[in-house]
C-alpha cells in the first residue's frame, strides 16, 4: 500500500535526465512507500513518425528509477498532447479516468512533477490533478526568462518549488517569480552521473564509434529554427555552414555536426559542401544520443551553436569552451516580442564570445554583474503586466545602459509601446505602425461588406 503517488511528466531525454538527477540527490524526497510513475508525452507535431523516447541511449537506465511508465499519448488518444486540455468543468471526471486507468486509489494522495506548467501536457496534468502540490522543473535556459503567460491562481499557488540546473552560476530563474516560487538548484554532480550513465549506455554504438575515428575537436549544434518560423529553411541553412567556416578559421580541421532531430537531409548536404571547400573533415551524427554524450566520448576543444543550452552544458559539465554564431539574426527575427527564446538568446549573446567577430572561444563561468539586471528589464518588457513592478528598475537600466547595448535588445517600437526611454524616432514609427494597423482594419471591413 503505497501512502502516496509522484507522477513525473517528460517529454525529452534531457528533461528526463534532469528529474533523475533530483531524484538521486533526494529533492523529492525517500521512495519508500511513495509509488513514482514517468509519464511520457511526445509532443512532436506527428508523433507517429517521430523518434520516441525509449528509443533513446540512456532511456532505460532512467526508466529503472521509477516503478511503471504510463504514456500519457496512449492516455489521451486521439488527442495531441500539445493540444488537449481539460475543460474546467470537466476536470474532476478526468482525473477519475486517470486514477482508474494508471491504478491509483479513489483517495491515494497525487504529487505532479512537470517540465513546463505554462503549455500542455504540464498544465492539463496540473489541472486536472486540482488538489495536488506541484514541481515544475526546468530543463535549459528559459527557466532564466519570464513566465510564458499568466497562470490561473489555482494552479500558481499550488507551485512548491522550480528545479533547475545551475547552468549560469550567480543568474536566478525569473520563470513563476510572480508566484514567489522557489528555486532549487538541482546538484551539478547528480546531473553529471545521470550524463554519465546515459554516455556509457551509448558507448557501442556504430554510429559513434565512426565519429571517434575521424577524432573530431570541434563540435557544431545544430537548431531547427526554420520549424518554428524563425528563420527560412535557407536562412537556417546558412547559419550551419557559417558554423563551420567559423570553426575551420580558428584551425579546427575535423568537426562533427550534430543537428536536431527534425532537421532535413539538405542541412547535411550544404555543409558537406562548405566543408570540402574549407578543407575540413566533416562527420554528420544522425543517432539517438544527447549531445553531452558526444562530449564525453569525443572531448572536444570547441561547441560552437546559436543558443542552444547544450553550449552552456559543454561548459559548464565539460569544461569544453564554447562561441556563438548568428544570435543578433535570431533575435532581431523574433515575433512577438515576449517570444520565450528571447532570454536564452539575450544570456548566450551576452555571455558567449562571437565566433565570426574574431573572439576565443572561452567558457561561460559564473554571471558577471550586468547579466541580471538586462535580463530583469527584458522580461519586464517581454511581460510588463505579469511583472509591473521591474517596471522602475526596468527605467533606471534603459536610461544607464541602452545606448551601449545591442539594438536589437530593445527595439525602438517595443519601447515605445510601453513608454520606456528609448529613441525619440520610436513614438512617431508607433504612430504610423497604429495608423497602418487601423487603415488595414477598415479594408477587411470593406472586403466583407
Amino acid at each position: 500500500m503505497y501512502r502516496k503517488t509522484q507522477i513525473f511528466q517528460v517529454s525529452t531525454l534531457y528533461g528526463a535526465a534532469t528529474l533523475a538527477a533530483a531524484l538521486d540527490a533526494d529533492l523529492f524526497g525517500p521512495h519508500d512507500g511513495v509509488r513514482r510513475i514517468l509519464l511520457v508525452s511526445n509532443n512532436a507535431a506527428i508523433p507517429e513518425t517521430a523518434l520516441r523516447l525509449d528509443e533513446m541511449y540512456g532511456y532505460e537506465r532512467i526508466a529503472r528509477r521509477f516503478d511503471s511508465v504510463v504514456s500519457w499519448n496512449e492516455t489521451i488518444r486521439p488527442y495531441h498532447p500539445s493540444v488537449w486540455g481539460p475543460r474546467s468543468e470537466d476536470t474532476a471526471i478526468w482525473q477519475r479516468a486517470f486514477r482508474l486507468a494508471w491504478g491509483l486509489g479513489a483517495r491515494e494522495p497525487v504529487e505532479v512533477a512537470v517540465e513546463s506548467i505554462q503549455v500542455n501536457p504540464g498544465r492539463a496534468l496540473a489541472a486536472v490533478f486540482s488538489e495536488s502540490a506541484v514541481h515544475v522543473y526546468a530543463d535549459g535556459l528559459m527557466s532564466y526568462g519570464p513566465t510564458r503567460e499568466r497562470l490561473p491562481l489555482t494552479i500558481g499557488q499550488r507551485i512548491r518549488r522550480l528545479l533547475h540546473l545551475d547552468l549560469i552560476p550567480g543568474l536566478r530563474p525569473m520563470l513563476l517569480s510572480e508566484f514567489d516560487v522557489r528555486p532549487e538548484i538541482v546538484p551539478d554532480g547528480a546531473f553529471r552521473g545521470v550524463l554519465d550513465e546515459i554516455a556509457r549506455d551509448a558507448a557501442d554504438d556504430p554510429r559513434l564509434a565512426s565519429v571517434l575515428e575521424e577524432k573530431p575537436t570541434a563540435v557544431l549544434l545544430g537548431q531547427y529554427l526554420a520549424a518554428i518560423n524563425i528563420l527560412s529553411p535557407e536562412e537556417e541553412e546558412d547559419l550551419h555552414v557559417r558554423m563551420l567556416t567559423g570553426a575551420a578559421r580558428a584551425g579546427h580541421r575535423s568537426v562533427v555536426f550534430k543537428p536536431h532531430p527534425t532537421a532535413p537531409a539538405s542541412y547535411s548536404a550544404a555543409l558537406s559542401k562548405a566543408a570540402e571547400d574549407a578543407g575540413v573533415r566533416l562527420t554528420v551524427l544522425n543517432s539517438p544520443l544527447l549531445a553531452e554524450t558526444l562530449y564525453q566520448h569525443c572531448a572536444p576543444g570547441l561547441v560552437v551553436g546559436c543558443f542552444s543550452t547544450a553550449m552552456t552544458t559543454a561548459s559548464a559539465y565539460y569544461d569544453v569552451p564554447v562561441a556563438r554564431v548568428g544570435t543578433a539574426l535570431v533575435m532581431r527575427r523574433l515575433k512577438p516580442y515576449p517570444n520565450s527564446n528571447r532570454v536564452p538568446l539575450a544570456i548566450v549573446d551576452h555571455l558567449v564570445p562571437d565566433l565570426e567577430r574574431g573572439q576565443s572561444p572561452a567558457l561561460v563561468g559564473t554571471a558577471p554583474e550586468t547579466l541580471s539586471p538586462l535580463v530583469r528589464a527584458m522580461g519586464f518588457c517581454m511581460q510588463p503586466e505579469m511583472y509591473a513592478d521591474l517596471r522602475e528598475p526596468t527605467v533606471a537600466w534603459l536610461q544607464s545602459h541602452a545606448a551601449d547595448s545591442p539594438d536589437y535588445y530593445f527595439p525602438e517600437l517595443r519601447l515605445a509601446e510601453l513608454g520606456l526611454p528609448g529613441h525619440p524616432r520610436a513614438r512617431a514609427k508607433v504612430r504610423v505602425h497604429q495608423a497602418k494597423k487601423v487603415v488595414r482594419k477598415a479594408v477587411r471591413r470593406g472586403a466583407r461588406g
